[in-house]
C-alpha cells in the first residue's frame, strides 16, 4: 500500500460520514387478540409444508441429483 492510500480512503468515506440515516420509529404493543391452537397449528403446519417438505425432498434425493446422465 502506499503512503496516498489512507488519504484517499478518507477522502472517498468522508462525505458518507455526513449523511443522517433517519431512524425506524418501531413501538410494538400487546397483541389485540390472543392467537389461538387452532391459528397455531395452521401456521406451524403451512411452514412445514412450503420450507422442510421440499428441503427434505432434495436431500434424501442429493445422490440421484449428483449423477449426470
Amino acid at each position: 500500500m502506499s503512503v496516498l492510500t489512507p488519504l484517499l480512503l478518507r477522502g472517498l468515506t468522508g462525505p458518507a460520514r455526513r449523511l443522517l440515516v433517519p431512524r425506524a420509529q418501531v413501538h410494538s404493543k400487546p397483541a389485540r387478540e390472543q392467537l389461538g391452537t387452532m391459528d397455531v397449528a395452521v401456521g406451524l403446519t403451512s411452514c412445514f409444508l412450503c420450507f422442510l417438505l421440499p428441503l427434505g425432498w432434495v436431500l434424501s434425493h442429493l445422490e440421484s441429483y449428483k449423477k449426470r446422465e
